[in-house]
């Protein structure tokens, strides 16, 4: 009887280990931004000078969105030095990628995504026209870097 409850009791204490981990540390809390990408989004340059030294950033709007959409918990843009995570393809050259991989420009793929993963992704938290807009712009840029 000692054995099933210490049995019972590890069990319990390691399938809440793993939960914690895999919800909350891997996958991500959407309420939550991540805060590599969201410090280096919202720095605010002062002068002409550290503007030449550091890469220029995502608009803030845009970064805000991929941030809330959950989007750099598995991608990044490097192009915009934008970090996130490496479970899903750099952003930086999404903009011009996407047509030749999914069949269809990114604003469409952003709307419709074919792929299974991107699918589900965005059909859970689909970006409104206007942030959708802003997200498209923000690649585009990163594009032409």
């Amino acid at each position: 009887m000692n054995k099933a409850i210490i049995s019972f009791v590890a069990s319990l204490v390691i399938g809440f280990g793993l939960g914690y981990l895999v919800f909350g540390v891997v996958m991500g809390d959407s309420d939550k931004q991540p805060q590599v990408a969201q410090t280096e989004a919202t720095k605010e340059t002062t002068t002409t000078e550290d503007q030449k030294k550091k890469p220029e950033t995502a608009s803030v709007d845009a970064t805000n969105i991929l941030n809330s959409k959950g989007c750099l918990g598995c991608h990044a843009v490097d192009k915009l030095g934008l970090d996130g995570g490496v479970t899903g393809p750099d952003l930086s050259k999404a903009f011009t990628e996407v047509e030749g991989k999914h069949g269809k420009s990114l604003d469409e793929f952003l709307k419709e995504p074919t792929s299974a993963v991107m699918s589900s992704v965005i059909g859970g938290s689909p970006l409104t026209d206007e942030e959708r807009t802003q997200v498209l712009d923000m690649l585009k840029q990163a594009s032409e870097k």
